[in-house]
Protein backbone atom coordinates (compact mmCIF):
# COMPACT_ATOMS: atom_id res chain seq x y z
CA UNK A 1 0.00 0.00 0.00
CA UNK A 2 1.40 3.41 -0.95
CA UNK A 3 -0.45 5.61 1.56
CA UNK A 4 2.17 5.34 4.35
CA UNK A 5 3.79 8.71 3.67
CA UNK A 6 0.61 10.54 2.82
CA UNK A 7 -0.44 13.57 4.85
CA UNK A 8 -4.11 12.69 4.42
CA UNK A 9 -6.10 10.58 6.92
CA UNK A 10 -6.86 6.98 5.95
CA UNK A 11 -10.48 5.81 5.74
CA UNK A 12 -10.70 2.01 5.85
CA UNK A 13 -13.96 0.53 4.51
CA UNK A 14 -14.72 -3.08 5.42
CA UNK A 15 -17.08 -4.49 2.80
CA UNK A 16 -17.64 -3.81 -0.90
CA UNK A 17 -21.43 -3.96 -0.84
CA UNK A 18 -23.90 -1.20 -1.61
CA UNK A 19 -22.99 0.92 1.41
CA UNK A 20 -19.22 0.54 1.18
CA UNK A 21 -19.23 1.42 -2.53
CA UNK A 22 -21.14 4.65 -1.85
CA UNK A 23 -18.71 5.72 0.89
CA UNK A 24 -15.75 5.26 -1.45
CA UNK A 25 -17.45 7.04 -4.36
CA UNK A 26 -18.36 10.02 -2.20
CA UNK A 27 -14.74 10.39 -1.04
CA UNK A 28 -13.36 10.66 -4.56
CA UNK A 29 -11.02 13.67 -4.98
CA UNK A 30 -11.37 14.53 -1.28
CA UNK A 31 -8.45 15.12 1.14
CA UNK A 32 -8.49 11.51 2.39
CA UNK A 33 -7.09 8.16 1.34
CA UNK A 34 -9.51 5.25 0.98
CA UNK A 35 -8.72 1.56 1.50
CA UNK A 36 -11.47 -1.00 0.90
CA UNK A 37 -11.22 -4.53 2.28
CA UNK A 38 -13.43 -7.40 1.14
CA UNK A 39 -13.25 -11.19 1.01
CA UNK A 40 -14.11 -11.02 -2.71
CA UNK A 41 -12.77 -8.77 -5.45
CA UNK A 42 -16.23 -8.03 -6.82
CA UNK A 43 -19.40 -6.15 -5.93
CA UNK A 44 -22.51 -8.29 -6.29
CA UNK A 45 -25.94 -7.00 -7.27
CA UNK A 46 -27.85 -9.18 -4.81
CA UNK A 47 -31.43 -8.29 -5.90
CA UNK A 48 -30.82 -10.52 -8.95
CA UNK A 49 -29.09 -13.31 -7.04
CA UNK A 50 -32.20 -15.48 -7.21
CA UNK A 51 -31.94 -15.49 -11.04
CA UNK A 52 -28.42 -16.91 -10.73
CA UNK A 53 -29.83 -19.62 -8.46
CA UNK A 54 -32.54 -20.44 -10.99
CA UNK A 55 -30.14 -20.55 -13.95
CA UNK A 56 -31.67 -17.50 -15.65
CA UNK A 57 -28.46 -15.47 -15.40
CA UNK A 58 -24.80 -16.34 -15.19
CA UNK A 59 -23.10 -15.15 -12.02
CA UNK A 60 -20.70 -12.85 -13.89
CA UNK A 61 -23.60 -10.75 -15.14
CA UNK A 62 -24.53 -9.57 -11.62
CA UNK A 63 -20.95 -9.06 -10.39
CA UNK A 64 -18.50 -6.27 -11.15
CA UNK A 65 -14.81 -5.86 -10.35
CA UNK A 66 -14.24 -3.49 -7.44
CA UNK A 67 -10.84 -2.52 -8.83
CA UNK A 68 -12.37 -1.73 -12.22
CA UNK A 69 -15.10 0.35 -10.59
CA UNK A 70 -12.52 2.61 -8.99
CA UNK A 71 -9.71 2.49 -11.54
CA UNK A 72 -9.92 6.26 -12.07
CA UNK A 73 -10.08 7.17 -8.36
CA UNK A 74 -6.52 8.08 -7.40
CA UNK A 75 -7.10 8.08 -3.63
CA UNK A 76 -8.59 4.55 -3.63
CA UNK A 77 -6.91 1.20 -2.99
CA UNK A 78 -8.38 -2.29 -2.61
CA UNK A 79 -7.21 -5.45 -0.88
CA UNK A 80 -8.74 -8.94 -0.69
CA UNK A 81 -8.80 -9.57 3.05
CA UNK A 82 -10.96 -10.94 5.83
CA UNK A 83 -11.22 -8.75 8.91
CA UNK A 84 -10.82 -10.85 12.04
CA UNK A 85 -11.00 -8.21 14.75
CA UNK A 86 -11.04 -4.47 15.43
CA UNK A 87 -8.79 -2.82 18.02
CA UNK A 88 -10.69 0.34 18.85
CA UNK A 89 -8.12 1.66 21.32
CA UNK A 90 -5.12 1.33 19.00
CA UNK A 91 -7.05 2.16 15.79
CA UNK A 92 -6.19 -0.87 13.69
CA UNK A 93 -7.95 -3.88 12.20
CA UNK A 94 -6.52 -7.38 12.39
CA UNK A 95 -6.94 -9.03 8.99
CA UNK A 96 -5.90 -12.12 7.07
CA UNK A 97 -3.18 -10.02 5.37
CA UNK A 98 -1.87 -8.38 8.55
CA UNK A 99 -2.76 -5.47 10.80
CA UNK A 100 -3.97 -2.29 9.10
CA UNK A 101 -4.07 1.07 10.88
CA UNK A 102 -6.90 3.50 10.22
CA UNK A 103 -7.90 7.06 11.05
CA UNK A 104 -11.55 6.37 10.28
CA UNK A 105 -13.22 2.98 9.96
CA UNK A 106 -16.49 2.15 8.19
CA UNK A 107 -17.97 -1.29 8.88
CA UNK A 108 -20.17 -2.32 5.95
CA UNK A 109 -19.96 -6.09 6.25
CA UNK A 110 -23.61 -6.80 5.42
CA UNK A 111 -25.61 -9.76 6.62
CA UNK A 112 -25.75 -13.53 6.44
CA UNK A 113 -28.52 -16.11 6.79
CA UNK A 114 -30.19 -16.37 10.19
CA UNK A 115 -31.33 -19.88 11.11
CA UNK A 116 -32.51 -18.70 14.56
CA UNK A 117 -30.39 -21.23 16.40
CA UNK A 118 -31.84 -24.32 14.71
CA UNK A 119 -28.69 -26.34 14.03
CA UNK A 120 -30.39 -29.10 12.02
CA UNK A 121 -31.97 -26.60 9.64
CA UNK A 122 -28.64 -24.78 9.37
CA UNK A 123 -26.98 -28.10 8.51
CA UNK A 124 -29.39 -29.25 5.81
CA UNK A 125 -31.24 -26.22 4.38
CA UNK A 126 -29.80 -24.11 1.58
CA UNK A 127 -29.01 -20.44 2.27
CA UNK A 128 -28.77 -17.85 -0.51
CA UNK A 129 -26.77 -14.78 0.43
CA UNK A 130 -23.73 -15.14 -1.85
CA UNK A 131 -22.96 -16.13 -5.43
CA UNK A 132 -21.42 -19.48 -4.40
CA UNK A 133 -24.55 -20.25 -2.36
CA UNK A 134 -26.78 -19.35 -5.32
CA UNK A 135 -24.76 -21.66 -7.58
CA UNK A 136 -25.06 -24.43 -5.00
CA UNK A 137 -28.85 -24.05 -5.11
CA UNK A 138 -28.82 -24.15 -8.91
CA UNK A 139 -26.79 -27.36 -9.00
CA UNK A 140 -28.86 -28.99 -6.27
CA UNK A 141 -32.12 -28.27 -8.10
CA UNK A 142 -30.78 -29.59 -11.40
CA UNK A 143 -29.25 -32.66 -9.77
CA UNK A 144 -32.55 -33.45 -8.08
CA UNK A 145 -34.39 -33.17 -11.39
CA UNK A 146 -31.84 -35.49 -12.98
CA UNK A 147 -32.23 -37.92 -10.07
CA UNK A 148 -36.03 -37.81 -10.38
CA UNK A 149 -35.79 -39.10 -13.94
CA UNK A 150 -34.04 -42.24 -12.65
CA UNK A 151 -36.63 -43.12 -10.01
CA UNK A 152 -38.94 -46.10 -10.71
CA UNK A 153 -42.18 -44.66 -9.29
CA UNK A 154 -44.08 -41.48 -8.50
CA UNK A 155 -43.54 -42.06 -4.77
CA UNK A 156 -39.80 -42.40 -5.24
CA UNK A 157 -39.68 -39.22 -7.34
CA UNK A 158 -41.65 -37.18 -4.80
CA UNK A 159 -38.74 -36.01 -2.54
CA UNK A 160 -36.74 -34.91 -5.59
CA UNK A 161 -39.63 -32.91 -7.05
CA UNK A 162 -40.83 -31.19 -3.87
CA UNK A 163 -39.21 -27.76 -3.46
CA UNK A 164 -39.81 -25.95 -0.17
CA UNK A 165 -38.98 -22.25 0.21
CA UNK A 166 -39.03 -20.93 3.77
CA UNK A 167 -39.57 -17.20 4.10
CA UNK A 168 -42.19 -15.31 2.08
CA UNK A 169 -40.34 -12.03 1.80
CA UNK A 170 -39.18 -10.70 -1.60
CA UNK A 171 -36.48 -13.37 -1.98
CA UNK A 172 -38.83 -16.25 -1.19
CA UNK A 173 -41.57 -14.88 -3.43
CA UNK A 174 -39.16 -14.37 -6.34
CA UNK A 175 -37.67 -17.84 -5.93
CA UNK A 176 -41.12 -19.43 -5.72
CA UNK A 177 -42.28 -17.64 -8.86
CA UNK A 178 -39.14 -18.66 -10.75
CA UNK A 179 -39.46 -22.31 -9.74
CA UNK A 180 -43.12 -22.28 -10.73
CA UNK A 181 -42.18 -20.94 -14.16
CA UNK A 182 -39.59 -23.70 -14.56
CA UNK A 183 -42.29 -26.25 -13.80
CA UNK A 184 -44.92 -24.62 -16.00
CA UNK A 185 -42.78 -23.85 -19.07
CA UNK A 186 -39.49 -25.76 -18.95
CA UNK A 187 -39.77 -29.01 -16.99
CA UNK A 188 -41.35 -31.20 -19.67
CA UNK A 189 -39.14 -29.70 -22.40
CA UNK A 190 -35.94 -30.62 -20.59
CA UNK A 191 -37.30 -33.74 -18.90
CA UNK A 192 -40.03 -35.31 -21.07
CA UNK A 193 -40.08 -38.30 -18.71
CA UNK A 194 -41.56 -36.09 -15.95
CA UNK A 195 -45.01 -34.55 -15.57
CA UNK A 196 -45.29 -31.00 -14.31
CA UNK A 197 -48.08 -32.03 -11.92
CA UNK A 198 -45.48 -34.05 -10.00
CA UNK A 199 -43.29 -31.02 -9.29
CA UNK A 200 -44.51 -29.12 -6.22
CA UNK A 201 -43.39 -25.66 -5.10
CA UNK A 202 -44.20 -24.73 -1.49
CA UNK A 203 -43.74 -21.26 0.02
CA UNK A 204 -43.78 -21.26 3.82
CA UNK A 205 -43.89 -18.39 6.30
CA UNK A 206 -44.67 -17.99 9.97
CA UNK A 207 -46.61 -14.81 9.15
CA UNK A 208 -50.15 -15.08 7.76
CA UNK A 209 -49.24 -13.15 4.56
CA UNK A 210 -46.57 -12.94 1.89
CA UNK A 211 -44.39 -9.84 1.54
CA UNK A 212 -45.06 -8.87 5.15
CA UNK A 213 -43.27 -5.46 5.07
CA UNK A 214 -45.14 -4.33 1.95
CA UNK A 215 -48.66 -2.96 1.64
CA UNK A 216 -51.78 -5.08 1.99
CA UNK A 217 -52.51 -4.50 -1.71
CA UNK A 218 -49.06 -5.79 -2.72
CA UNK A 219 -49.36 -8.80 -0.44
CA UNK A 220 -52.76 -9.82 -1.78
CA UNK A 221 -51.71 -9.30 -5.41
CA UNK A 222 -48.56 -11.39 -4.91
CA UNK A 223 -50.51 -14.15 -3.16
CA UNK A 224 -53.06 -14.28 -5.97
CA UNK A 225 -50.31 -14.42 -8.61
CA UNK A 226 -48.42 -17.18 -6.81
CA UNK A 227 -51.51 -19.31 -6.35
CA UNK A 228 -52.38 -18.79 -10.01
CA UNK A 229 -48.94 -20.14 -10.95
CA UNK A 230 -49.52 -23.24 -8.85
CA UNK A 231 -47.39 -22.36 -5.82
CA UNK A 232 -48.75 -23.92 -2.63
CA UNK A 233 -48.70 -21.36 0.19
CA UNK A 234 -48.28 -22.51 3.78
CA UNK A 235 -48.82 -19.24 5.65
CA UNK A 236 -49.01 -18.92 9.41
CA UNK A 237 -46.91 -22.08 9.51
CA UNK A 238 -43.83 -22.60 11.68
CA UNK A 239 -41.00 -24.89 10.65
CA UNK A 240 -39.93 -27.25 13.44
CA UNK A 241 -37.18 -29.37 11.87
CA UNK A 242 -35.52 -30.58 8.71
CA UNK A 243 -33.17 -33.57 8.46
CA UNK A 244 -32.34 -33.48 4.76
CA UNK A 245 -35.21 -35.81 3.91
CA UNK A 246 -38.37 -34.54 5.63
CA UNK A 247 -39.34 -31.03 6.74
CA UNK A 248 -41.72 -30.95 9.72
CA UNK A 249 -44.07 -28.14 10.66
CA UNK A 250 -45.78 -27.20 13.88
CA UNK A 251 -49.14 -28.96 13.97
CA UNK A 252 -47.93 -32.23 12.51
CA UNK A 253 -47.72 -31.53 8.76
CA UNK A 254 -44.59 -32.77 6.99
CA UNK A 255 -43.23 -32.83 3.43
CA UNK A 256 -40.72 -35.24 1.95
CA UNK A 257 -38.12 -33.12 0.19
CA UNK A 258 -34.45 -32.97 -0.66
CA UNK A 259 -34.62 -29.24 -1.43
CA UNK A 260 -35.28 -26.68 1.30
CA UNK A 261 -34.18 -23.11 0.54
CA UNK A 262 -34.04 -20.86 3.61
CA UNK A 263 -34.70 -17.12 3.26
CA UNK A 264 -36.61 -16.64 6.51
CA UNK A 265 -34.20 -14.22 8.14
CA UNK A 266 -30.83 -12.48 8.13
CA UNK A 267 -28.37 -11.33 10.77
CA UNK A 268 -25.47 -8.92 10.66
CA UNK A 269 -21.90 -10.07 10.16
CA UNK A 270 -20.20 -8.36 13.10
CA UNK A 271 -16.38 -8.38 13.19
CA UNK A 272 -14.57 -9.30 16.40
CA UNK A 273 -13.72 -6.52 18.80
CA UNK A 274 -17.23 -5.04 18.99
CA UNK A 275 -18.52 -5.13 22.58
CA UNK A 276 -21.58 -7.31 23.18
CA UNK A 277 -23.49 -4.38 24.66
CA UNK A 278 -23.18 -2.64 21.28
CA UNK A 279 -24.80 -5.56 19.42
CA UNK A 280 -28.60 -5.54 19.33
CA UNK A 281 -31.34 -7.74 17.91
CA UNK A 282 -30.51 -9.33 14.58
CA UNK A 283 -26.79 -9.28 15.44
CA UNK A 284 -26.58 -5.65 14.36
CA UNK A 285 -24.19 -3.01 15.67
CA UNK A 286 -25.95 -0.24 17.56
CA UNK A 287 -25.10 3.20 16.21
CA UNK A 288 -26.18 6.77 16.86
CA UNK A 289 -27.88 9.22 14.51
CA UNK A 290 -24.71 9.76 12.46
CA UNK A 291 -23.98 6.00 12.26
CA UNK A 292 -21.14 6.12 14.80
CA UNK A 293 -20.60 3.17 17.10
CA UNK A 294 -21.31 4.06 20.71
CA UNK A 295 -18.14 5.07 22.57
CA UNK A 296 -16.20 5.84 19.40
CA UNK A 297 -15.69 8.99 17.36
CA UNK A 298 -14.01 7.42 14.33
CA UNK A 299 -15.81 4.09 13.76
CA UNK A 300 -19.02 3.94 11.74
CA UNK A 301 -21.34 1.07 10.80
CA UNK A 302 -23.82 1.11 7.92
CA UNK A 303 -26.21 -1.16 6.06
CA UNK A 304 -27.47 -4.56 7.19
CA UNK A 305 -24.84 -4.87 9.94
CA UNK A 306 -25.95 -1.63 11.59
CA UNK A 307 -28.97 -0.49 13.58
CA UNK A 308 -29.24 3.28 13.93
CA UNK A 309 -31.14 3.53 17.21
CA UNK A 310 -32.88 6.88 17.65
CA UNK A 311 -36.26 8.04 18.94
CA UNK A 312 -37.57 7.99 15.39
CA UNK A 313 -36.08 4.54 14.64
CA UNK A 314 -36.07 2.53 17.90
CA UNK A 315 -35.47 -0.72 15.96
CA UNK A 316 -33.16 0.70 13.32
CA UNK A 317 -33.82 0.91 9.59
CA UNK A 318 -34.91 -1.93 7.28
CA UNK A 319 -32.14 -4.09 5.83
CA UNK A 320 -32.45 -2.97 2.22
CA UNK A 321 -29.93 -1.66 -0.29
CA UNK A 322 -31.33 1.87 -0.32
CA UNK A 323 -30.64 2.30 3.40
CA UNK A 324 -27.03 1.16 2.99
CA UNK A 325 -26.46 3.43 0.00
CA UNK A 326 -27.93 6.50 1.64
CA UNK A 327 -26.03 5.84 4.86
CA UNK A 328 -22.83 5.44 2.86
CA UNK A 329 -23.23 8.88 1.32
CA UNK A 330 -24.04 10.53 4.67
CA UNK A 331 -21.16 8.83 6.52
CA UNK A 332 -18.69 9.98 3.87
CA UNK A 333 -20.02 13.53 4.21
CA UNK A 334 -19.75 13.40 8.01
CA UNK A 335 -16.21 12.05 7.94
CA UNK A 336 -15.24 15.06 5.84
CA UNK A 337 -17.15 17.34 8.23
CA UNK A 338 -15.24 15.92 11.19
CA UNK A 339 -11.91 16.37 9.42
CA UNK A 340 -12.78 19.97 8.59
CA UNK A 341 -14.17 20.66 12.10
CA UNK A 342 -17.66 21.24 10.73
CA UNK A 343 -20.90 20.09 12.40
CA UNK A 344 -22.08 16.59 11.50
CA UNK A 345 -25.57 15.93 10.19
CA UNK A 346 -27.87 13.08 11.31
CA UNK A 347 -28.83 10.42 8.82
CA UNK A 348 -32.40 10.58 7.55
CA UNK A 349 -33.68 7.75 5.40
CA UNK A 350 -35.73 8.56 2.33
CA UNK A 351 -37.85 5.54 1.45
CA UNK A 352 -37.99 5.24 -2.34
CA UNK A 353 -40.37 2.30 -2.18
CA UNK A 354 -40.38 -1.49 -2.32
CA UNK A 355 -40.78 -3.89 -5.21
CA UNK A 356 -40.92 -7.64 -5.84
CA UNK A 357 -41.34 -9.67 -9.00
CA UNK A 358 -43.31 -12.90 -9.05
CA UNK A 359 -42.89 -14.00 -12.64
CA UNK A 360 -43.59 -13.19 -16.23
CA UNK A 361 -45.69 -9.98 -16.42
CA UNK A 362 -46.23 -10.22 -12.65
CA UNK A 363 -44.77 -7.88 -10.01
CA UNK A 364 -45.87 -5.60 -7.19
CA UNK A 365 -44.57 -2.18 -6.20
CA UNK A 366 -45.15 0.28 -3.37
CA UNK A 367 -43.76 3.68 -4.33
CA UNK A 368 -44.87 6.32 -1.88
CA UNK A 369 -48.66 6.23 -1.92
CA UNK A 370 -48.69 4.55 -5.34
CA UNK A 371 -49.61 0.85 -5.40
CA UNK A 372 -48.89 -1.07 -8.59
CA UNK A 373 -49.21 -4.69 -9.64
CA UNK A 374 -49.16 -6.71 -12.82
CA UNK A 375 -47.46 -5.86 -16.11
CA UNK A 376 -46.65 -2.20 -15.45
CA UNK A 377 -45.12 -3.01 -12.06
CA UNK A 378 -43.12 -5.78 -13.74
CA UNK A 379 -41.76 -3.40 -16.38
CA UNK A 380 -40.91 -0.85 -13.69
CA UNK A 381 -39.11 -3.51 -11.65
CA UNK A 382 -37.05 -4.58 -14.67
CA UNK A 383 -36.11 -1.01 -15.62
CA UNK A 384 -35.01 -0.03 -12.12
CA UNK A 385 -32.96 -3.19 -11.64
CA UNK A 386 -31.39 -2.88 -15.07
CA UNK A 387 -30.17 0.69 -14.60
CA UNK A 388 -28.97 -0.16 -11.07
CA UNK A 389 -26.57 -2.82 -12.33
CA UNK A 390 -22.90 -1.87 -12.31
CA UNK A 391 -21.21 -1.89 -15.72
CA UNK A 392 -22.59 -1.36 -19.23
CA UNK A 393 -21.70 -4.90 -20.30
CA UNK A 394 -23.68 -6.39 -17.40
CA UNK A 395 -26.73 -4.32 -18.30
CA UNK A 396 -26.64 -5.52 -21.91
CA UNK A 397 -26.08 -9.15 -20.95
CA UNK A 398 -28.97 -9.13 -18.47
CA UNK A 399 -31.25 -7.28 -20.90
CA UNK A 400 -30.54 -9.75 -23.72
CA UNK A 401 -31.10 -12.69 -21.36
CA UNK A 402 -34.41 -11.25 -20.23
CA UNK A 403 -35.59 -10.64 -23.81
CA UNK A 404 -34.59 -14.16 -24.86
CA UNK A 405 -36.39 -15.68 -21.88
CA UNK A 406 -39.52 -13.63 -22.56
CA UNK A 407 -39.67 -14.59 -26.23
CA UNK A 408 -38.77 -18.26 -25.91
CA UNK A 409 -40.20 -19.21 -22.48
CA UNK A 410 -36.96 -21.19 -22.22
CA UNK A 411 -34.11 -18.84 -21.29
CA UNK A 412 -31.01 -19.56 -19.29
CA UNK A 413 -28.42 -22.31 -19.38
CA UNK A 414 -29.23 -25.06 -16.92
CA UNK A 415 -25.75 -26.56 -16.77
CA UNK A 416 -24.29 -28.64 -13.97
CA UNK A 417 -20.70 -27.39 -14.15
CA UNK A 418 -19.72 -29.05 -10.90
CA UNK A 419 -21.41 -31.64 -8.75
CA UNK A 420 -22.76 -30.32 -5.45
CA UNK A 421 -22.93 -32.46 -2.30
CA UNK A 422 -24.15 -31.12 1.02
CA UNK A 423 -22.69 -33.43 3.62
CA UNK A 424 -23.72 -34.03 7.17
CA UNK A 425 -21.59 -31.97 9.54
CA UNK A 426 -20.14 -32.87 12.90
CA UNK A 427 -20.86 -31.01 16.12
CA UNK A 428 -18.21 -28.39 15.50
CA UNK A 429 -18.87 -27.75 11.81
CA UNK A 430 -22.58 -27.40 11.24
CA UNK A 431 -22.45 -27.23 7.48
CA UNK A 432 -19.92 -28.78 5.16
CA UNK A 433 -20.09 -28.08 1.46
CA UNK A 434 -18.08 -30.14 -1.00
CA UNK A 435 -17.72 -29.43 -4.69
CA UNK A 436 -16.42 -32.17 -6.99
CA UNK A 437 -14.96 -30.64 -10.09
Amino acid sequence: MDFENSKFPLVVIVGGGFGGIEVAKKLKNKPVNVLMLDKNNYHGFWPLLYQVAMGSLECESIAFSIRKKFDDQKNFRFRIAEVKSINKEANYVETSIGDINYDYLVIATGSTTNFFGNKDIERFAMPMKTIPEALNIRYLILQNLEAAVLQPSKEAREPYLNFVLVGAGPTGVELAGSLAEIRNHILTKDYPELRKEEMKVYLVDFLPKVLGPMSEEASKAAEKALRGMGVELLLGTKVESYDGEVINFEGGKSIKTKSVIWSAGVMGQVPGGIEKENVVRGNRIKTNAICQIEGSTNIFAIGDVAASITEATPNGHPGVAQVAMQQGVKVAENILNIIENKPTEPFKYFDKGSMATIGRNKAVADIGKIRMSGFFAWMTWMFIHLISLMGGRNRWVVFINWVASYVSYNGGNRLIIRKFIKEKADAQNNAVTKADQ
